[in-house]
C-alpha cells in the first residue's frame, strides 16, 4: 500500500476499479454479423467507493493505523449501436426507470426531428418567396 492513512486505502481501491472499468467496459467490442451487419454494446457502469480508518496512539509505536476500504462496481447492458447500410441505429434493451431518464435519453433523437421540421420550412419558405417572385418580361419592339 501507498501510505498507511484512509487516503492511501481509497487511493489504492481507485488505482484497482480502474484497471477494472475502461471504455471498452461502456462501448463493447464490435460484431459482425451475417449480412454485414455490425453490433456494438453498449453498457453503463456505476460504482462507489468507501473508505474510514483510525489513528491509534501508543508510546511504543506512534504508527499504528487500522483502516479498511472497498467498491462497489455494476455493469449493466443498456443498448446497442447496430450498424448496417452507412446508417447507425440506438436500440435501447432497458426500461426507463423514470420519465426523467426518458426524457434524457429522448432528446438527441427530439433536436434531430425538430431541425428536420425548421430546414424543411425554412426549404419551404424559400420556394415560396422565389415562387412569388414577379417576374418581369421584357419584350423588343
Amino acid at each position: 500500500m501507498k501510505e498507511q492513512s484512509a487516503a492511501g486505502i481509497l487511493e489504492t481501491t481507485i488505482e484497482k476499479v480502474k484497471n477494472l472499468v475502461n471504455v471498452s467496459t461502456i462501448i463493447g467490442d464490435p460484431m459482425t454479423v451475417d449480412g454485414g451487419i455490425t453490433i456494438i454494446p453498449v453498457s453503463k457502469v456505476t460504482y462507489g467507493f468507501a473508505s474510514g480508518g483510525s489513528d491509534f496512539p501508543s508510546k511504543s509505536n506512534k504508527e499504528i493505523f487500522g483502516g479498511g476500504g472497498g467498491a462497489g462496481v455494476t455493469i449493466t447492458p443498456v443498448a446497442f449501436l447496430v450498424v448496417s447500410d452507412g446508417e447507425v441505429t440506438l436500440k435501447h434493451i432497458t426500461a426507463y426507470d423514470n420519465a426523467a431518464e426518458r426524457v434524457v435519453n429522448l432528446v438527441p433523437e427530439m433536436f434531430d426531428k425538430v431541425t428536420s421540421v425548421v430546414n424543411k420550412a425554412k426549404k419551404e419558405k424559400s420556394e415560396a418567396a422565389k415562387a412569388e417572385e414577379p417576374v418581369v418580361s421584357v419584350t423588343a419592339e
